[in-house]
């Protein structure tokens, strides 16, 4: 395995949220880094396999880092930076998921991750004259936390342990363990 590049300090944990606007040097960079997570993005989708060692050791070469044995993914995948994702043990992400990865993602243990999930960290200004800064935040996801289908998981959001999202959901705000949120915008549905 090839020795794995490490990612520009997007967080600061006293800070989690960042604006990076486009006249810096590390907006360059960025996206110098956005378009080798795109290749090797498209190297991973091209793979014609089932071998989950081989996706593996393909997924922690996008990742900079590599995954645990028990970590399981269905292609296609898609990701903009590819660094900054953190995966647990016992992690399943199922196809056709998009991480946007910027603001950095940690996904803890014995996660599941349905079809067409978005976990999108980055974002822009609503001033037009700042429009293509980017303001990125993490995303964190708990032990034991299910993500329904087509579910979209918006910057700053961190979902509690044991906690469900229900299919089709954008979720804005932190929920809290133990329960299920659903809906646009995500709202509590019941405690578990």
């Amino acid at each position: 395995m090839k020795n794995y590049e490490k990612s520009i300090t997007i967080i600061d944990k006293k800070n989690p949220t960042k604006r990076i606007i486009s006249s810096e040097p590390e907006y360059k960079e960025i996206f110098r880094k956005i378009k080798e997570a795109t290749v090797a993005t498209m190297k991973l989708n091209a793979l014609i396999t089932d071998d989950m060692l081989i996706i593996q050791k393909a997924f922690s070469e996008i990742i900079g880092k590599q995954v645990d044995e028990t970590f399981r993914l269905m292609l296609p995948f898609y990701t903009d930076y590819g660094l900054n994702i953190e995966i647990g043990k016992n992690v399943f992400v199922n196809h056709a998921c998009t991480f946007m990865s910027i603001g950095g993602i940690t996904i803890e243990d014995n996660v599941l991750i349905g079809p067409k999930v978005n976990l999108i960290t980055a974002d822009h200004s609503t001033n037009p004259h700042e429009r293509d800064s980017i303001i990125a935040s993490p995303i964190r996801i708990r032990k034991n936390v299910w993500i329904g289908a087509n579910a979209t998981i918006l910057k700053g959001v961190t979902i509690g342990v044991n906690s469900i999202v229900a299919a089709g959901s954008v979720v804005t705000k932190d929920i809290p363990d133990n329960c299920i949120f659903g809906g646009v915008p995500a709202k509590h549905i019941k405690n578990l």
